[in-house]
C-alpha cells in the first residue's frame, strides 16, 4: 500500500501562486508514476500534470506553461507549482500514484485526500 498526503492549498487571487506538495509513504518503490488532478465543484476529476520517475512530465493544455510538477525521490515526495493562477483553477487538487503513463484517473491505483485550491478574481 501506498499512502499519499497532499498539502499547501489555500486561497489566493488571480495571478497569485501556490506550491502544492505529495508526500508518499509506504510502498513508494512501486508506483513510478505520479500525478495530480483536480475536481470542481459539479465536474469530473481532470488530469492536470504528471511526472515519472526520470522527472519527465507532461501537462493538461489548460495549465501548460503555468504549472511545473517536479519530484524528490529521496524524499519521496512530488511537487506542484502553481504560477500565474486563475479562478477557473479553483478546484480540489488530488495527488494520485500509479504505475501507468496515462492521463486517466481511474487508471491510478492510490490517492491522497485532495487539498482544496480557491482563486478568487
Amino acid at each position: 500500500q501506498v499512502q499519499l498526503v497532499e498539502s499547501g492549498g489555500g486561497s489566493v487571487q488571480a495571478g497569485g501562486s501556490l506550491r502544492l506538495s505529495c508526500a508518499a509513504s509506504g510502498r513508494t518503490f512501486g508506483p513510478n508514476i505520479m500525478a495530480w488532478f483536480r475536481q470542481a465543484p459539479g465536474k469530473d476529476r481532470e488530469f492536470v500534470a504528471r511526472i515519472n520517475r526520470s522527472s519527465s512530465t507532461s501537462y493538461a493544455d489548460s495549465v501548460k506553461g503555468r504549472f511545473t510538477c517536479s519530484r524528490d525521490n529521496a524524499k519521496n515526495t512530488v511537487y506542484l507549482q502553481m504560477n500565474s493562477l486563475k479562478p477557473e483553477d479553483t478546484a480540489i487538487y488530488f495527488c494520485a500514484a500509479g504505475s501507468r503513463w496515462v492521463t486517466t484517473s481511474t487508471l491510478y491505483d492510490y490517492w491522497g485526500q485532495g487539498t482544496q485550491v480557491t482563486v478568487s478574481s
